[in-house]
């Protein structure tokens, strides 16, 4: 197989220099070129056509937003965003993803001298598979933002009351637990918004993103929904209608509060676990507090995290749904559950919200 042919954008000399040192150490991707901003970003990838790009966000002449949406008119191809943890670079990044990129790294000088092994793995891992993945072009007309219903309907959007009224003596799903890593952040946009505002059960999701990025998605989330998003609380109930996000780099767990009322909390533990928040400690826990009632919904990202929780959700009783490979960014996370076994169903990305609808 051919190396990766990749251009590497950033306005700094030095992070030009550190990604390239990181990402050549494998004999399976190349850097044909480097660029300094936006403007020779879109020039060199016509010229060059690169099998992937790596861009920085801030940069002169031309942005990292403005060059992502040229390329993606004029020559589609996989991009992989640098971003700084900051909560301006979180929405930037965001939006980029909304733009057209498929991930991003995070763009931390501290934590790239002290983890540079795990970054450099996780970097060129991210590089592999991603520069495998189809590009379209954005259709003419398209924005960034997706539209946003009025807040005044936002809250009142419903599914008739008599669907459900069969349903509320002796529901079988009690709780909907959502696990998600690359390509994720899209995927729950063509979810959530979906969910009508008087949803019966709540939702709770673990997706692999840093601290910085979770607070700003959960908000652009709900401003795009007729449930309720935020990131989680320690100690905030479970109830309808309410999306819990689970806060980056941290566990986010199911416990019973009282005789009716459940909540989540917020932890370090396990500290050894390899990705935090972990879809398998927040699945392993629904599953104990919700035996038969959780419904688990596994969707496109990287490795397998996941697969041990959704085991304990079938053992309990309880569903699993999985995204099947054409609609996923990354068929690493569903086909783990998929390949076990575990999945009651295996559903294109457009068809999830609706079976998650039907299942409740």
């Amino acid at each position: 197989m051919n190396p990766v042919r990749v251009l590497v954008v950033d306005d700094s000399a030095f992070m030009r220099k550190a990604i390239t040192q990181m990402i050549t150490s494998d004999p399976g991707v190349v850097v044909i070129d480097t660029a300094r901003d936006g403007r020779e970003a879109v020039d060199k990838t016509i010229e060059l056509r690169p099998d992937l790009i790596t861009l920085d966000i801030e940069m002169p002449r031309m942005n990292g937003l403005d060059a992502l949406r040229e390329i993606m008119d004029k020559r589609p191809t996989p991009v992989v965003m640098v971003s700084s943890l900051t909560t301006d670079g979180a929405r930037e990044t965001l939006a980029a993803m909304e733009l057209g990129a498929l991930d991003f790294v995070p763009k931390n000088l501290a934590e790239m001298s002290v983890n540079i092994l795990k970054i450099k793995q996780d970097l060129v891992e991210k590089i592999k598979i991603l520069a495998r993945k189809r590009v379209m072009r954005r259709p003419a007309g398209h924005h960034s933002q997706p539209h946003a219903p009025e807040a005044s309907a936002q809250r009142q959007a419903v599914v008739p009351r008599a669907s459900f009224e069969s349903y509320t003596r002796e529901r079988r799903v009690g709780i909907v637990v959502i696990g998600t890593s690359t390509g994720g952040p899209m995927a729950l946009q063509r979810i959530i918004p979906h969910l009508p505002a008087n949803f019966p059960v709540g939702v709770v999701i673990a997706q692999h993103m840093p601290a910085a990025f979770t607070g700003a998605f959960a908000e652009r989330l709900n401003g795009l929904s007729f449930v309720t998003v935020r990131e989680a609380r320690e100690g905030d109930v479970i109830k309808p209608g309410l999306v819990l996000v689970a806060p980056g780099g941290r566990h986010m767990k199911v416990r019973r509060k009282s005789g009716i009322d459940t909540c989540v909390t917020i932890s370090d533990e396990p500290r050894e676990a390899l990705y935090k928040p972990s879809v398998t400690e927040l699945m392993r826990t629904a599953a104990e507090i919700y035996p038969g009632r959780a419904l688990g919904v596994m969707l496109t990202g990287m490795g397998d995290d996941g697969c041990a929780g959704a085991r304990d959700i079938k053992k309990s009783g309880g569903k699993m749904f999985a995204q099947d490979e054409p609609s996923c960014v990354v068929y690493g996370m569903p086909r783990a559950v998929v390949e076990g076994g575990l999945a009651d169903k295996v559903l294109p990305l457009e068809t999830v919200a609706g079976e998650i609808v039907n299942a409740v």
